[in-house]
């Protein structure tokens, strides 16, 4: 396959900021049709991409049937993933999908069993597997560097969802359409990421899970509407071998932009992940091994070598033409992140350790 040709369902935020660049900057991959219920988004991809009117659908189906797609991108809400990704799978077409993949393990299950029988080749964009920094702490992990992990401590806060930040009931603040709030959202991530990076399995999980604001103005303007989601999450895991995992999640961080840390502490070392701490979206990587390391309390920030650094865009075409490295996230990672985030939203409701 020379070239790739990629549709993409969903032309919002993360489409225009993550997706739809990634896919140009590709040099195996062509956006050659978009799909959207608003006619702005459309234009939108007409004038930015030139995409022409042809090949501009509002039905995902015609975009998933049409001759000219090879492979299909999925960046829609929440509630749209799984009929979305489900059609492709059945169409026999790699697809890349947003996270969380669906929004229930149920259909976590069905979706990775068709995809599976079908033989289709898929991602799930959990893009902070991307992050060169994390897969420099998968590597350091793996050589046995930091010896056994007994803690892990991941913290992701955003600040969008203050009240003086005056943010609308967009999507993200209504069930029906994101399944949870920040859990879903950025909860998803870290726990993902945590996986990852050790290595590790949950074994067990209890959380604590609420909302600060209840109303937002609706997007018509035409009054309050109800916010039935989490505004922040934390929870506790016990995950393989007997490792301790904290995480705190929230859209109330003052000040926050995409921040996280992510602390690891072994019985011969410690590794600290950091992003949107120097600079927006810059991720780092902090270490302190050794005798002297723990003797003098000092944590090192390491350079990162040129081969941790890849794209997530990228990374979908080479799983699609067979050459990729095994770490990107696929429908299997989905399926078994659903069920963790099923279970920490079982927890948060009845205040009991959910056994994974």
């Amino acid at each position: 396959m020379s070239c790739i040709r990629v549709g993409s369902v969903g032309i919002g935020g993360i489409s225009r900021h993550v997706h739809l660049p990634g896919i140009e900057r590709s040099p195996d991959l062509k956006l050659v049709a978009v799909c959207d219920i608003d006619p702005e988004a459309l234009r939108y991809a007409q004038e930015k991409y030139g995409i022409d009117e042809a090949h501009c659908f509002t039905d995902y189906h015609d975009l998933i049937n049409c001759p000219d797609v090879d492979a299909v991108d999925i960046s829609t809400p929440n509630d749209v993933h799984y009929e979305v990704a489900l059609a492709a799978a059945e169409a026999g077409k790699p697809y890349a999908v947003e996270k969380p993949i669906v929004m229930t393990g149920e259909q976590a299950d069905h979706l990775a069993q068709v995809t599976k029988e079908r033989g289709v080749k898929s991602m799930v964009c959990f893009s902070y597997r991307f992050k060169a920094s994390a897969r420099y702490a998968k590597d350091l992990i793996e050589r046995g560097l930091i010896g056994d992990i007994y803690h892990v401590d991941m913290q992701y806060y955003q600040a969008w969802g203050l009240p003086m930040c005056n943010t609308p009931l967009v999507w993200r603040f209504e069930q029906k359409h994101t399944g949870s709030g920040a859990l879903g959202d950025l909860g998803s991530h870290a726990l993902d990421l945590v996986r990852f990076v050790t290595g590790k399995e949950y074994k067990r999980l209890i959380s604590h899970t609420g909302t600060f604001v209840h109303e937002r103005e609706k997007l018509d303007s035409s009054g309050m509407g109800k916010v039935d989601v989490d505004d922040f999450s934390n929870y506790f895991a016990e995950m393989d071998g007997g490792t301790a995992a904290t995480f705190r999640i929230t859209r109330f961080g003052f000040g926050r932009g995409n921040y996280q840390t992510m602390e690891i502490y072994g019985s011969h070392g410690a590794i600290q992940y950091e992003l949107d701490h120097a600079a927006p979206d810059v991720d780092e990587i902090y270490v302190c091994m050794g005798e002297v390391g723990q003797e003098s309390h000092t944590f090192t920030k390491l350079p990162i070598p040129d081969k941790f650094k890849v794209d997530q865009m990228q990374s979908f075409a080479d799983i699609i033409l067979g050459k990729a490295d095994g770490k990107a996230a696929t429908i299997e990672d989905g399926r078994v992140n659903q069920h963790l985030v099923d279970a920490v939203i079982r927890s948060g409701e009845t205040g009991e350790w959910e056994t994974l």
